[in-house]
């Protein structure tokens, strides 16, 4: 039986490349705040790691029909969705910069954490073919 790197790795490898994905959108946020009328986006990550959970282990839902609807919950795909504001700005801004600041630095947080673990997998591997 050969070792793949998708089944070795796992999921670990698609939660590596979302929240790599959320920080630029994050980023982006913090650099509009001041912008006039900028509407503060994110990305679902929960959405996204169901879908690669779904397509890791191969029990996604089969489209068999054109007349199927795709029941997939929106930003799974990794598409951009408009984040609801708590109270928005004058000028129509909605990116709060502390919120968006607690967001990036928990998304850096779990990026390191995912990078560690992924790294982890990656000596185990090493290691297993060493016959360590």
């Amino acid at each position: 039986m050969a070792i793949t790197f998708d089944k070795a790795l796992g999921i670990h490898e698609h939660a590596l490349q979302a929240r790599v994905q959320r920080a630029e959108v994050l980023a982006n946020n913090l650099a509009n705040a001041d912008t006039p009328g900028y509407k503060a986006r994110d990305i679902d990550f929960r959405a996204m790691m169901q879908k690669a959970q779904e397509s890791v282990s191969g029990l996604q839902m089969a489209t068999t029909h054109q007349g199927h609807m795709d029941t997939s919950s929106p930003g799974s795909d990794g598409e951009l969705l408009y984040r609801n504001p708590h109270q928005p700005s004058v000028d129509g801004n909605t990116v709060d910069a502390q919120e968006e600041q607690s967001r990036f630095m928990r998304n850096a947080m779990d990026y390191q954490a995912s990078f560690q673990f992924l790294s982890s997998k990656f000596s185990g591997l090493t290691k297993a073919l060493k016959g360590e």
